[in-house]
């Protein structure tokens, strides 16, 4: 990004998140938010069809997911609750104006096997899993009760896709009063573009982007809450 504010085709992805972090910081935009004192996971979209090559909305996410566990074994120790989310659309039913943009969301049918969470996340009963239509986890559904009701004050983002439905659950969550927390190496995308794009401007904006093991450093410290509130699944 050249100084008077344009682009720049011959510079480097980390040339223009240089840039644009430094933007920031001089206008005041690029705060940190800081840890709370009440944790919990978030995994957006983590379901087979965005883990699985085969399937059209689906890409690698191998260390996505390799780093997710990691994160949700970390927050299970210390008794974080851990929500999942899938987004399927009843048989007949579908996404309305976002599936004239995106025809393949009809393929996300409620109860199919391409709408449940991805297995090596091994999900556990006990967590809840939120199902929605939109792109933000807390577009039309009850997660911002489930966490008020579990004085959560740092929502930990991890998912999929970085540009789409993780930003889309960060800019709510801090609208809400959440305090946005992304581990990069927890969170991917279908092109690195898009990618490392989102993460630099979240980070200037809705969250704070940081590296897996400093998040997982808080959680196992005093300063994290170790009192188990975990939300008891619905009936």
């Amino acid at each position: 990004m050249t100084e008077d504010g344009k682009h720049n085709a011959e510079t480097s992805p980390n040339d223009d998140a240089e840039a644009v972090s430094a933007m920031y910081d001089a206008a005041g935009i690029r705060r940190r938010l800081g840890f709370g004192e009440r944790p919990a996971v978030v995994v957006v979209d983590l379901s087979k069809a965005f883990t699985s090559m085969t399937h059209p909305l689906g890409s690698d996410m191998e260390d996505v997911i390799v780093s997710t566990v990691e994160l949700i074994t970390v927050a299970r120790d210390v008794a974080a609750p851990v929500f999942f989310t899938t987004i399927a659309y009843l048989d007949g039913a579908g996404p309305g104006t976002w599936g004239m943009k995106s025809p393949v969301l009809l393929s996300l049918v409620d109860g199919g096997p391409d709408v449940a969470i991805d297995d090596r996340l091994g999900r556990r009963p006990t967590e809840p899993l939120i199902t929605k239509a939109g792109a933000s986890a807390f577009f039309g559904t009850n997660l911002a009760a489930q966490l008020t009701h579990a004085r959560v004050d740092t929502v930990l983002v991890a998912g999929g896709s970085t540009s789409g439905c993780v930003r889309a659950t960060v800019v709510d969550a801090i609208q809400l009063g959440f305090r946005p927390i992304v581990p990069r190496q927890c969170v991917g995308d279908r092109a690195d573009g898009p990618h490392r794009a989102s993460l630099i401007d979240m980070d200037g904006k809705y969250a704070d982007v940081l590296d897996l093991a400093a998040v997982i450093d808080w959680l196992r410290s005093p300063s994290a809450s170790r009192s188990d509130h975990r939300p008891q699944p619905a009936a």
